[in-house]
């Protein structure tokens, strides 16, 4: 595994306020900016409802976020016994898990979700509008230790759908394979701003080139 990397602040040796270091942290909670591709770790088996959606799942890699030296989350791609197709990212169920090392605020996640999809172009306006406001009515303020897991699933009754499970606990679900693939791509779009992170997340699934 690769060593972790950092980046340093700008604003160094220069006092910052609350407000705005809590705005700098949630900015880098969902783009890897620094990435950590896995520390060693004591294999981990998939969350119970991770396992049952998937029939067995399985780890396809995972990865730090660091960020000006501090760690914002550690990430973690579960797989079906089908793996997952990056060229075809919602053909298949698969969950992305985040444990957070840091407290944000689920409005600050939302907001920054939305920009990274926009910069990815991807969503209409009015999509991008639409996410927006379903992620901030769905995310939850987080703390060190929590987790949040995103549950791709294709093939529903309804059609495809991502489920949010806070700490284990559903608290909410947005349709549409759009929505999807615009919001999974944050991490696992060729196009990631972020490249280390997303090779170390798809190691399982994308041969190495």
């Amino acid at each position: 595994m690769a060593a972790s990397t950092s980046s340093s602040s700008p604003c160094a040796g220069r006092p910052e306020s609350p407000a705005r270091r809590a705005a700098l942290l949630a900015g880098a909670a969902w783009l890897a900016w620094a990435s950590t591709p896995g520390r060693a770790e004591a294999v981990r088996r998939a969350p119970a409802r991770v396992e049952q959606a998937l029939g067995g799942a399985r780890l396809s890699g995972s990865a730090e976020l660091r960020w000006w030296g501090l760690d914002i989350y550690r990430a973690w791609l579960w797989v079906g016994p089908e793996g997952l197709d990056p060229a075809h990212l919602t053909a298949r169920p698969f969950a992305l898990e985040l444990r957070y090392a840091r407290s944000l605020r689920g409005v600050d996640i939302a907001d920054k979700s939305a920009e990274l999809i926009a910069g990815l172009g991807l969503g209409s306006p009015a999509e991008l509008r639409a996410w927006r406001e379903h992620m901030r009515r769905v995310f939850p303020d987080v703390r060190a230790g929590d987790t949040l897991l995103g549950l791709y699933q294709p093939d529903t009754p309804k059609g495809a759908r991502t489920r949010f499970l806070f700490n284990g606990r559903l608290v909410g679900t947005i349709e549409g394979r759009d929505f999807a693939r615009a919001f999974f791509s944050i991490w696992l779009s060729p196009r990631s701003s972020e490249p280390d992170l997303r090779r170390a997340l798809l190691a399982g699934v994308e041969p190495t080139r």
